[in-house]
């Protein structure tokens, strides 16, 4: 009964979705895609895994024990100070403790997960800001 719900939660998130894409208002200097085409992409994509989900459900799940439901929590509490420290740390920083953290709760060793954490935020800070030329948030020491 549970996968059908999130199913069927999955897929009126995808309906709201691609209608809110709907409404975009294009410029006439947009590109030939528009800016409609990849919010589209990704509702029709949840839109048919909703689908999946469900006309073929799982049978009933084991849900997790208060422990497990502990660490979700504790990992979208990351995620919430990640986005309200990003303008103060900056990107490299802000990534790095983020992934520090969601790396070490997923079972790396304390030295290992911090090694992981600033790999994962300099080679996203190259990708994006270098190689791409992206904007990312500046910290205090400019990157």
């Amino acid at each position: 009964m549970s996968d059908r719900i999130f199913g069927a939660t999955g897929l009126a998130l995808a309906i709201f979705y691609a209608w809110a894409a709907l409404q975009v208002q294009e410029s006439f200097l947009s590109d030939v895609v528009g800016p409609k085409a990849f919010p589209l992409i990704v509702a029709a994509i949840l839109g048919l895994a909703s689908l999946v989900i469900l006309i073929f459900p799982d049978p009933e799940p084991r849900w997790p024990g208060i422990m497990q439901l502990a660490e979700i929590a504790g990992a979208v509490v990351v995620m919430i100070l990640y986005a309200q420290l990003l303008p103060e740390l900056g990107f490299v920083f802000a990534t790095a403790l983020a992934s520090f953290y969601l790396s070490w709760r997923l079972g790396t060793p304390v030295l290992q997960a911090a090694l992981a954490g600033v790999v994962i935020a300099v080679a996203i800070y190259v990708i994006f800001h270098l190689v791409l030329g992206l904007s990312l948030a500046r910290g205090p020491f400019g990157f």
